[in-house]
């Protein structure tokens, strides 16, 4: 499968390495009794486009909550890597794709986008709908449905794209869904200008460690 072409966000995303919240803030909640609340999981924090320096790729693991080593690429012991400028392109785990850092290794990971809130997305789709209709990335979205996140051209902010949930299919064939709520550190509800600090993730995603493809975390 072919990547996305990301290459139009380094005219912008510089604009977006740090934001700040107005002072009233409306959070939303994010927990419930099954999902996993990720705060503030810092990317290559202090690298800019302007710098000349590849952004850090980091490994995610959804089976531990935690950042796994960048040694350990080719295994399936990560899920999801945070690649490209400001590490906001996601790429899943796969041994079979050329633009995943899993490629040549076991991951058999893939993504589907769902246009609905994440409380309501209860059923993973089939292996057929991810082999047929799945993803090996998101990020930017620039008026093609694919990303997590808009780019407001009036105030240079990434905007987070609302009721749009990503359903995974980890490196070892599980299934996840996963909100990605702000690359702003303490993820303010409202960013409005440009001196909070970023790259600093916070999303939540609920993995269904039997195996099944329920989702239902209400």
């Amino acid at each position: 499968m072919k990547a996305i072409n990301y290459k139009p966000i380094m005219l912008f995303i510089s604009l977006v390495a740090f934001a700040s919240c107005t002072k009233d803030e409306v959070k939303p909640d994010l927990y419930d009794d099954k999902s996993t609340v990720i705060k503030d999981l810092a990317g290559d924090v202090g690298n800019t486009v302007g710098s000349g320096k590849e952004f850090e790729t980091f490994y995610f693991s959804l089976n531990t909550g935690t950042k796994i080593d960048p040694s350990k690429k080719l295994t399936t012991e990560w899920d999801l890597a945070f690649t490209k400028e400001y590490n906001s392109l996601i790429v899943a785990n796969n041994g079979q794709v050329t633009v995943s850092p899993g490629y040549g290794g076991s991951g058999t990971g893939r993504i589907i986008i769902v246009e609905k809130p994440y409380d309501q997305v209860t059923q993973a789709p089939s292996d057929n709908e991810f082999t047929s209709n799945g993803i090996p990335n998101f990020g930017w979205d620039a008026g093609n449905g694919v990303g997590w996140f808009f780019y407001d051209l009036k105030t240079h902010i990434a905007v987070p794209v609302k009721n749009r949930t990503f359903v995974v299919r980890t490196a070892e064939g599980k299934y996840a869904k996963l909100e990605m709520v702000s690359m702003y550190k303490g993820a303010p509800a409202t960013v409005s200008d440009l001196n909070w600090p970023a790259p600093y993730f916070t999303f939540r995603y609920y993995l269904q460690a039997d195996g099944s493809r329920n989702l239902n975390t209400n």
